[in-house]
């Protein structure tokens, strides 16, 4: 099983916890289809009661009338049919249940996992496509599970019992009319090797469309500004037809599948309807029996018909499961450590670091430099010195390909992520934002903070004067990654956010580069008081940002090329002096 059906055997491992519910659904399917076979044996022995009346079948059980073996027959047709309908019932409750724990857990544990991976898997996948992966693919194994499974069953278990049935009223008439069925099911294994890369390149060219139709959401605004919406239109319009051409070529392949199975079993109805008919009328086959036969050969012809349909569901379902699965093996390259940190930890420290993204231009080339608790730093140079590298080195987005960085003589690598995470307010050059109330989004990260804290946080990042101005203040929706508010508001939310989280380091990248001057200052004052207890890194292109900071590390081309407070620095005339020329005018 695990070489023909991988995915499958994979997804049985997978659910473990729901083999109980598996195998009772199973059993209700094929119980629902023995009970769905019934009427045909029904119609055969009322044709048998009309035809021999008190030497029928029946009448070996001591019921001597017609009209007693009718009604016998009524009964045990009422109870067959209310059998079946029961059993229909209890196996689509379980099998849709069963359909949707699976896409729960695969959705949870998908993302799960994503999240667990580092930053540089994002930059390499487009976001359309993992949503692909996430939400379709998942999708697709649910509608499979919800009825595919089922029809997969009940069509074994109808060849199963109508050839028990034909073999018992006529072996001879059994052998040619099941001729058919092993060139249908080594046909239905071809197929299924012929449909299966065809799916899966319809599941790629699903993500690249999803991706496309993310980037242009999100991006709508910069289309407008560009006039660029025709160019769009013709950009999705080709990945649409790339999509469309890959899934024509899946559905010329799935459509011919039941044709050609309906022409095969039909030369099993015809051996069933001549060779069955010719040995009823020789005597060798009852009337009653020869009836069963037909309705039988009818109950297999349209499941096997239908087992393209099926086998179609199946494909899609398992091209699906596959590109699911190997995002759940795509292995960190980010591996937590085992090491909890100190209560408090008061020393920070590169140790000749080198850092590249791409292994081709080194960003930090042997940097070394100190952060002490409760030093206020900062972080300044051109743009591409290598500021912000060092920030995501600390946050461990990424990790050194030399040196060490270490916290109280603990390497950065050896400690838990939660932990380490958990020592940093951190205030990015990108804000994100989700479509909650304001309220919500300061509080992100910090949910068990009251009301009463997340104003004073407001406050201090100076939020709460535009909050006030809001039509629901503080449960006023902001929409998707803050799109009703302004650059400067959206940067003043997340200064927020990282002020009611109240770590031991704060870090601020460019955290006040899209806010007025007189906000600024505002911003600056209250971050003074705030981080008088804290030690706080401060990135800027904004000299004005770090005049008071404790000690200045100047960056240029991945190496720190000056150290020292602002005044020491200007005295050096040396790059930062340059830069603050230029700033001031001076």
């Amino acid at each position: 099983m695990k070489k023909l059906f991988p995915e499958l055997a994979r997804l049985w491992r997978y659910a473990k916890n729901l083999h109980r519910e598996v195998r009772l659904a199973s059993t209700f399917s094929i119980l629902n289809k023995i009970f769905d076979l019934a009427p045909p044996l029904l119609i055969g022995m009322a044709v048998d009661v009309v035809v021999k009346k008190e030497a029928s079948w029946l009448a070996g059980f001591g019921l001597q009338s017609v009209m007693s073996q009718l009604y016998v027959l009524a009964v045990l047709t009422f109870l067959i049919w209310a059998a079946e309908s029961f059993f229909e019932y209890l196996y689509q409750v379980y099998w849709r249940d069963i359909a949707q724990s699976i896409q729960h857990g695969l959705r949870i544990d998908g993302y799960n996992h994503l999240q667990n991976l580092e930053l540089s898997y994002f930059e390499d996948k487009s976001t359309g496509n993992l949503l692909s992966i996430l939400n379709d693919d998942v999708n697709q194994l649910e509608r499979f599970l919800d009825g595919g499974a089922n029809t997969l069953l009940q069509v074994v278990t109808t060849i199963v019992v109508i050839g028990g049935i034909f073999f018992t009223l006529s072996p001879i008439v059994a052998v040619f009319s099941f001729l058919p069925v092993p060139f249908i099911l080594l046909g239905s294994f071809y197929y299924q090797r012929q449909i299966e890369p065809r799916y899966k390149a319809v599941r790629d060219e699903a993500g690249l469309l999803s991706s496309l139709l993310n980037n242009n959401i999100l991006g709508m605004a910069t289309i407008k500004s560009y006039t660029a919406e025709q160019t769009e239109v013709k950009r999705l319009e080709k990945q649409s037809l790339s999509y469309l051409d890959a899934n024509k070529e899946a559905i010329r392949l799935s459509s011919s599948f039941s044709p050609l199975i309906r022409m095969v079993v039909l030369i099993g109805f015809l051996f069933t309807l001549v060779l069955g008919g010719y040995y009823t009328t020789t005597g060798a086959l009852e009337v009653g029996s020869y009836s069963v036969l037909v309705f039988m050969t009818q109950r297999l012809l349209w499941p096997l018909t239908g087992l393209g349909a099926t086998f179609d569901l199946y494909q899609r379902a398992m091209a699906s499961t596959r590109r699911i699965f190997q995002l759940m093996d795509t292995k960190p390259v980010i591996v937590e450590g085992g090491h909890s940190l100190p209560a408090t930890v008061d020393q920070i420290r590169f140790s000749d670091v080198t850092f590249s993204y791409d292994d081709e231009k080194t960003i930090l080339n042997n940097i070394s430099l100190e952060i002490n608790k409760g030093e206020t730093i900062g972080l300044v140079g051109p743009t591409g010195s290598g500021k912000s590298s060092l920030v995501k080195l600390l946050l461990r987005f990424y990790d050194v390909q030399q040196g060490k960085i270490l916290f109280d003589e603990k390497e950065l690598r050896d400690l838990k992520l939660d932990q380490l995470r958990q020592l940093f307010s951190y205030v990015g050059q990108d804000v994100y934002l989700f479509n909650g109330s304001v309220e919500e989004n300061i509080r992100f990260g910090s949910p068990n903070k009251s009301l009463e804290d997340v104003k004073e946080a407001a406050k201090k990042a100076w939020v709460d004067d535009f909050v006030e101005g809001l039509p629901q203040k503080y449960e006023t929706l902001i929409g998707e990654r803050g799109q009703k508010l302004s650059g400067g508001q959206r940067q003043r939310l997340s200064l927020a956010r990282a002020i009611l989280k109240n770590s031991p380091i704060f870090i601020f990248d460019e955290a006040t580069s899209a806010v007025d001057n007189e906000t600024e200052a505002l911003i600056q004052k209250s971050l003074a008081e705030l981080t008088k207890t804290k030690t706080s890194i401060i990135i800027a292109h904004r000299l004005s940002t770090v005049v008071q900071a404790d000690k200045i590390f100047v960056l240029d081309e991945g190496q720190v090329v000056e150290t020292g407070s602002h005044s020491e620095l200007l005295e050096r005339e040396g790059l930062y002096s340059k830069l603050w020329q230029v700033q001031t005018g001076l």
